[in-house]
């Protein structure tokens, strides 16, 4: 192979590799393997300038991933944004990156295992139906909205069934009692929307969104 780049070098002020002494360089083939040499050999021959072998020419190689190689990565060759698994995927950019998705959030967390979560909601009914205003965190507000709408609800329907149901949830039962008792003088008008949050200023300490919620 040496003395071919030699007589390639000599014989080619172009440094263009000799097909001659390629062919006598190879070592000797086997049956199955002379055949496929010799056509790749002889293939050049039909008018194709460029796939002329030529020592300026530099090899192209696979570009190394940072993660997992995409599923083709010969459709990557040449391009230099390729360069990790994820281009291999669309993406939705609207300011953001996104790489999952949370289905199913129903019930917003509050930090909190289920039973402790609703401990925490049926304090928050009970002392907002007892002083008409607290404040809390807007998270949390949001959350408790909907009980005391439920339970505003339970008591404007004012059955036995619906009372206990109330006693149920809220933790004082004087509350409830009071509550069957006013509410339907006071909302028997009102379809819905027996709160209101306010918003103020953070807490001091984790800054944390603060906000007033009181009954309409």
């Amino acid at each position: 192979m040496v003395m071919a780049m030699a007589a390639a070098c000599g014989s080619d002020s172009r440094w263009r590799w000799s097909m001659a002494s390629l062919i006598s360089a190879l070592p000797s083939p086997s049956s199955s393997y002379s055949s496929s040499v010799t056509a790749a050999v002889r293939f050049p021959s039909l008018r194709s300038r460029a796939l002329c072998l030529s020592r300026r020419q530099k090899p192209l190689f696979l570009r190394s991933f940072t993660g997992l190689s995409p599923l083709n990565p010969i459709l990557s060759i040449g391009f230099s944004e390729c360069t990790s698994f994820e281009h291999g995927f669309p993406s939705i950019d609207n300011g953001s990156r996104f790489f999952a998705m949370r289905h199913g959030r129903r019930v917003p967390k509050l930090n909190r295992p289920p039973d402790q979560r609703r401990a925490l909601l049926r304090g928050l009914t009970t002392q907002l139906l007892k002083h008409g205003r607290i404040k809390t965190t807007r998270a949390r507000a949001s959350a408790m909205r909907k009980y005391v709408d439920k339970m505003i609800t339970l008591a404007k329907d004012g059955s036995l069934h619906k009372r206990r149901q109330a006693l149920g949830f809220i933790y004082e039962k004087q509350i409830v009692h009071a509550l069957f008792a006013e509410v339907p003088d006071r909302y028997g008008d009102r379809n819905g929307g027996y709160t209101r949050i306010i918003r103020t200023l953070p807490r001091r300490g984790d800054n944390a969104p603060m906000a007033y919620i009181e009954l309409v």
